[in-house]
């Protein structure tokens, strides 16, 4: 699909444009023009993107999504790569990510867009110009602008999201931390991971767009762009942040299990030590009191009195190494 606008002022707006009116379009200076490919295959692109007169290097780089966050200065306009990240679900455990590519090359009175999978972003920015051609007056890189304040304001949603999903995991490590808290914390720094390896090149594409000197963006125009990369600092140091929460929540599950475990085994252990000189005891003897047999040797030891005294002794045996144990504090 081929999308685009032309505004000049004074006019109304034209949307939609054939590919020879937006050809006719593109070398009127006097307006601006947005074209927009989704998912159209190359051999529909290329054409379009040669009449523009760009680079073969460029249209490659364009039609081949393949590359980081980039910036290329051509002189008379430039190209850049930014990234663009959603989230096609959210659960429990099941964080699934998804980022897209989206190529734009800026000129004196025109961008073209060029994207493989639709962004609600675009969609966004283009109906709002359409309802509000204020940015495009503003002139071609005025409107650049607003597609990347877009695309980056973006990635707010997807924060809060992160950080509401990494206060439930500390809860739940510190009340019932199961395999599956541990499965959604993996899942967060995979996410996590993913936004960084964005937002530091993409950081830097604005850096340049904010400092440099480019003939396609008016100098006033730089505070605009300024103000996104403060954003991706702002982004990036959230990012920081919550990586390291993710951490101190993984160290954290990490030291419960592991306090469980020795609860658990001190536990046994009691048990196992209390039994121990009951077992002990019980070979010895081998508890035949209730079977004696007259002129056996050991007839003395078979009766009754010595039946409790050994009982007694079964039962106070216990009770001393467990009082012994608390007051040594192992229990």
């Amino acid at each position: 699909m081929i999308r685009s606008i032309f505004y000049i002022p004074g006019k109304p707006l034209q949307t939609d444009l054939e590919p020879g009116a937006i050809l006719r379009a593109f070398r009127n200076r006097r307006g601006v023009l947005w074209v927009d490919f989704v998912a159209e295959p190359p051999e529909v692109c290329q054409p379009i993107l040669e009449s523009f007169g760009f680079h073969p290097l460029a249209i490659d780089d364009a039609l081949q999504e393949t590359h980081s966050p980039k910036i290329d200065d051509w002189g008379n306009y430039i190209y850049l790569v930014l990234n663009y990240m959603h989230l096609n679900g959210v659960g429990k455990s099941n964080w699934e990510t998804e980022v897209d590519e989206l190529d734009i090359f800026l000129g004196p009175n025109y961008v073209v867009t060029h994207h493989d999978h639709p962004m609600p972003t675009i969609d966004a920015v283009l109906a709002a110009s359409q309802r509000d051609m204020r940015a495009l007056h503003e002139g071609a890189d005025h409107l650049l602008y607003k597609i990347i304040d877009n695309v980056v304001t973006d990635y707010m949603p997807i924060v809060e999201r992160i950080d509401e999903e990494i206060d439930e995991i500390e809860d739940q490590v510190f009340d019932r931390p199961t395999p599956r808290t541990l499965e959604r914390l993996f899942a967060l720094k995979r996410v996590l991971l993913s936004m960084r390896r964005i937002l530091l090149p993409q950081r830097e594409v604005l850096n340049k767009l904010a400092r440099d000197d480019y003939a396609v963006i008016d100098r006033k125009d730089r505070i605009f762009f300024r103000d996104i990369y403060d954003h991706l600092v702002r982004l990036h140091d959230l990012n920081e942040t919550m990586r390291d929460l993710v951490g101190g929540a993984l160290d954290t599950y990490l030291s419960v299990i592991n306090n469980r475990m020795n609860e658990v085994m001190k536990t046994l252990t009691i048990i196992t030590t209390l039994f121990m000189p009951l077992s002990f005891i019980v070979g010895f003897f081998g508890m035949n009191f209730f079977l004696p047999r007259s002129g056996d040797a050991v007839w003395e030891w078979m009766q009754r009195p010595v039946f409790y005294i050994v009982l007694a002794f079964v039962i106070a045996t216990p009770t001393f190494m467990f009082r012994w144990m608390r007051r040594r504090t192992w229990v």
